[in-house]
């Protein structure tokens, strides 16, 4: 090869390369071109869900440690320290994680974060008042199978966006685990249909369980608890004494871990049966952790009915 020859091969070479340039580049910002995307989580039931979702093609980093209280959780150094190397948020966004917002605004990250609200379709259950001009809804829409999907469905469209190499496994992983949760719950459909629901009367030491009680046509009589974590006054616990006898209140859900103290002088003054719910939070973050607590709900809540059956 003369020297002209190879003086062209090498600048066809560079120019081939220099054209290739701008595909590596944008193939290097695509969550799927060898870097895993980081899907931060604020509650346990978000894990289990973006678990499910990604399977292996992604990891799920929760923002605050798995023994906290999200009611009450003050924001950490090391949650904003975990927030700086997120690519996507997952939030409850309703009432139950306002401390997310604090340490994504901590970590500089308010404007580059890409929040995926999960109760985006979910019909929410008002629960009165107004907080910055904006209706006061009750947060606990994971304590629900059929919010639960529709949260699982959300979070799947939000990551779909963000990483569209990965979709098609997203949306397929999806599916079978809603597929899953919708089988659980007809298992208890089943057992609820044989069952006089008519009589039900139930009181809840706070307002956890809406969604998952109207879930299966049952309704709270009375509510212990003002707001959660905040305890009735004298008045306020001998009022709700009163509801409860006069509307013939045998069963008093309480929180699982957290409220059972509060229900024991109520089922002394009114003779009611505590059965405790949990709130799918405190344990170890695990993908199937959503799953074995909503089964143990959905056994707890039959129980409760079939106690009062005539």
């Amino acid at each position: 090869m003369n020297a002209q020859a190879l003086y062209r091969a090498r600048l066809y070479r560079w120019l081939a390369l220099l054209m290739l340039l701008p595909l590596i580049a944008l193939a290097a910002d695509e969550p799927g071109a060898g870097k895993r995307l980081q899907i931060g989580v604020t509650l346990h039931p978000y894990y289990s869900f973006v678990a499910n979702i990604v399977g292996d093609r992604a990891d799920v980093v929760p923002l605050i440690p798995a023994e906290a209280n999200p009611h009450n959780y003050q924001p950490q150094p090391d949650d904003i320290t975990r927030a700086m190397k997120l690519d996507a948020l997952v939030v409850n966004g309703i009432g139950h994680d306002e401390w997310a917002r604090e340490i994504v605004k901590a970590a500089g990250r308010q404007d580059t974060l890409p929040l995926i609200q999960a109760n985006a379709a979910v019909a929410l259950i008002p629960i009165g008042g107004d907080q910055d001009g904006l209706k006061v809804v009750n947060p606990h829409t994971f304590v629900s199978t059929t919010a639960a999907i529709q949260q699982v469905f959300e979070i799947t469209r939000r990551l779909s966006e963000l990483d569209p190499r990965n979709a098609s496994v997203y949306r397929h992983n999806a599916l079978a685990y809603a597929g899953r949760i919708r089988a659980m719950r007809a298992q208890y459909m089943r057992r609820f249909a044989a069952l006089d629901l008519s009589q039900f009367r139930c009181a809840t030491t706070h307002a956890g369980y809406d969604y998952l009680l109207q879930e299966f046509g049952l309704f709270v009589t009375a509510v212990i608890e003002p707001r959660h974590g905040v305890a009735p006054t004298a008045r306020q616990l001998a009022n709700t004494v009163d509801t409860i006898k006069k509307a013939n209140v045998r069963v008093l859900f309480a929180e699982k871990n957290f409220s059972l103290d509060l229900a024991k002088p109520i089922e002394d003054a009114t003779g009611v049966k505590v059965f405790a719910l949990s709130h799918i939070t405190g344990s170890a973050y695990s993908a199937d952790e959503y799953e074995n607590a909503m089964r143990e709900n959905l056994e707890t809540l039959a129980a409760a009915v079939e106690y009062t059956q005539p």
